[in-house]
């Protein structure tokens, strides 16, 4: 009998379904396109401590913080027992989310 319980609560355990490289790939281009523009302002003639000073506001959300927020609330829903998501799962799901958002808002501005 205590065999189906350890191999059901087993089962129940979180699995990432997503492979390495493309949690990776994901981080990689949140990172790039955070700081893509910041090169063109600097060329353009924009003073560096207005660029360093939103660069420093701006790739810190994307890169990190939007994803760790993804990954508190996947830590929300597995406590109280409506989900069952992998952490690494969450942050690459946050890190999609960030490289969309980045894309929408370059999109806006181009």
């Amino acid at each position: 009998m205590k065999d189906q319980g350890q191999s059901s609560e087993q089962k129940a355990v979180a699995k990432s379904v997503i492979p390495w490289g493309v949690t990776i790939g994901l981080f990689l281009a949140s990172l790039v396109l955070s700081l893509a523009g910041y090169g063109f302002r600097l060329m353009a003639g924009e003073p560096m401590s207005s660029v360093v000073s939103h660069a420093a506001k701006v790739v810190p959300f994307f890169v990190l913080g939007l994803p760790a927020l993804i990954w508190l609330g996947s830590l929300v829903l597995n406590k109280t027992g409506k989900a069952n998501i992998h952490a690494r799962n969450a942050w690459t799901l946050g890190w999609l989310l960030s490289t969309v958002a980045m894309l929408s808002i370059m999109g806006v501005y181009s």
